[in-house]
């Protein structure tokens, strides 16, 4: 990076923390979960939200959306959701001069630059499958023509993890798609009195945009050329690779795992590596930012045996265990 470019770049980065006190003027706590937003964000990749009801995940990403000044649509999954309800449709139209008729296609919701996919293991696989061309390819292919999504683009599925009646589960290939599987735990007691007493009210907080889509995309572009070292991405690949039964040295991976992480989670944690120091102000990865997000990289790449779900094992429980042995 050469000086002039830094300087450039720096003029962005220190609006992020602003960008986070916006956020907190309504979201009371997630820091952890807003991070991992923002990380997935400047690292191109989508995320997985998993929480009870009731913890804000709606409006911590519809207010994410605001604060960005981006384009933010919602659709609420169901069993009866067809894939044109995500990508669009066409329609019949008839020229009122001519009287010529003609197919116009009618974009979807999922030409937003944020789009929130509610309960997305509530429709069935067929609906689900939609989103994997417009995750992958930043594109939607409808009757032999391919429309561009908007950019920057952002996807974040949510799941309840508690009612697993009448739902989908998403199959591997999908989850593996998701850059972050991001967990969301209840509040602590100081947060959530201080949600009672926020949410009861007539105020309301009117946020100012930190940030615009163009902003983002520059720093998605400066997230890439963040410095990581040699030495980090051989512990990524040691990492990554410690999790596959077939390789790994670790017991406890052999006892507990019946397949590991491939090599696209590897790019996961450099890339997010890299955006989880540009979101700390900083132009070089520490292990630290690999150490961080080796779990919600990694949760939904791991597949647990039958005899690890009998005693309760989780993949975060395998992780820690593998970064621990690798320090």
């Amino acid at each position: 990076m050469e000086n002039k470019d830094l300087t450039f770049y720096k003029t962005l980065v220190v609006k992020l923390p602003l960008l986070k006190k916006e956020i907190a003027k309504v979201i009371v706590g997630q820091e952890e979960a807003i991070d991992e937003i923002l990380i997935s964000l400047l690292a191109g990749g989508h995320c997985l939200l998993e929480g009870v009801p009731g913890l804000a995940k709606t409006l911590m990403v519809k207010t994410i959306s605001e604060a960005l000044e981006m384009k933010f649509k919602r659709v609420q999954f169901t069993p009866d959701l067809m894939p044109g309800d995500i990508v669009g449709t066409e329609i019949l139209e008839e020229d009122h001069e001519t009287g010529k008729k003609f197919f116009k296609f009618n974009k979807g919701p999922i030409f937003a630059n944020i789009v929130l996919a509610d309960e997305i293991n509530r429709t069935p696989p067929k609906t689900q499958a939609a989103l994997l061309e417009a995750m992958q390819e930043y594109k939607v292919t409808y009757a032999g023509t391919n429309y561009d999504l908007p950019k920057p683009f952002l996807i974040i599925a949510t799941q309840n993890p508690i009612e697993q009646a009448g739902t989908y589960p998403l199959p591997e290939a999908q989850l593996d798609r998701f850059l972050l599987y991001i967990k969301l735990g209840y509040p602590s007691e100081t947060e959530e009195l201080q949600v009672l007493k926020s949410t009861t009210g007539v105020g309301k907080q009117n946020l100012q945009t930190v940030m615009s889509d163009e902003d983002i995309i520059t720093l998605q572009q400066l997230t890439r050329q963040v410095h990581i070292s040699e030495e980090l991405i051989v512990k990524i690949n040691q990492i990554v690779r410690s999790t596959r039964p077939a390789s790994t040295s670790s017991t406890f991976v052999k006892q507990w795992c019946d397949w590991g992480a491939g090599p696209r989670a590897g790019q996961a944690l450099v890339l997010c590596a890299k955006a989880r120091a540009v979101l700390n102000e900083r132009f070089s990865v520490l292990p630290e930012d690999i150490e961080t997000l080796a779990f919600p990289i990694l949760r939904h790449r791991i597949a647990l045996n039958f005899r690890a779900d009998a005693e309760g094992i989780t993949t975060d429980d395998v992780i820690a265990e593998l970064l621990k042995n690798l320090k």
